[in-house]
């Protein structure tokens, strides 16, 4: 008898927690990159009005480039934020009563604090949108200056401390995140648990310090 392997365009494929977990790091591959280049683009500030100024202009200087950008983040957003959801769902399916003593052994503190982690972000990325893109949250939103809509918006302390407390989600969902992502797309063996590790906590470390900078430094008035 032949054994006929499933095909792509299975319509049970994407329902296999396998490929849901696929779904997760491919996405998450994009996601971790864009956050990445973001806050390397956001380093500008620390050069003055006139970089970060001209950086927000160059960006916007691109329409089809920059909507396509979005789209693409968008789309990832939704079905990372799709498989999250499956997967949680799975799980809590396939243990309905839960243990009298929760073990903390195999798992860490950021895995464990994923499922609120990620409800914050998205919270976060909303905010942010409203705040630095659209203008509507913003206390005197000018368009175009990049450099004054930081400043302005960070010495609020009510703001400063959410994209504190949002970042520290973050760094956590990455440090998580990564580790995963690269388990999943091969690096599973036992003897690379601890590169994985350690890649994932430098990536969330990296990423994590330069973004808490950004509000902490105009807060404290070291940028003006």
């Amino acid at each position: 008898m032949t054994a006929i392997a499933p095909s792509l365009s299975s319509p049970g494929l994407l329902t296999t927690t396998v490929a849901k977990k696929v779904v997760m790091a491919l996405t998450g591959v994009i996601l971790t990159g864009f956050v990445l280049i973001h806050m390397v683009g956001n380093l500008l500030l620390y050069q003055g009005p006139e970089a970060l100024n001209h950086y927000g202009e160059m960006l916007q200087s691109k329409p089809p480039l920059v909507w396509t950008a979005r789209l693409v983040l968008l789309a990832c957003v939704g079905l990372h934020i799709w498989a999250a959801t499956s997967l949680t769902l799975a799980n809590w399916s396939a243990r309905p009563v839960g243990y009298r003593r929760t073990a903390y052994e195999a798992s860490t503190y950021a895995s464990r604090t994923m499922r609120w982690g990620g409800p914050l972000l998205l919270l976060f990325i909303v905010y942010h949108l409203l705040h630095f893109t659209v203008g509507s949250a913003h206390p005197d939103f000018i368009r175009g200056d990049v450099y004054h809509n930081v400043v302005i918006g960070f010495q609020n302390p009510l703001v400063a401390f959410f994209y504190v407390l949002s970042m520290v989600a973050l760094s956590l969902h990455l440090f998580h995140g990564v580790e995963s992502m690269l388990q999943t797309m091969g690096l599973s063996h036992p003897k690379y648990n601890a590169l994985r590790s350690m890649i994932g906590a430098a990536y969330a470390a990296v990423v994590t310090v330069g973004n808490l900078s950004f509000p902490l430094s105009v807060y404290f008035g070291l940028v003006k």
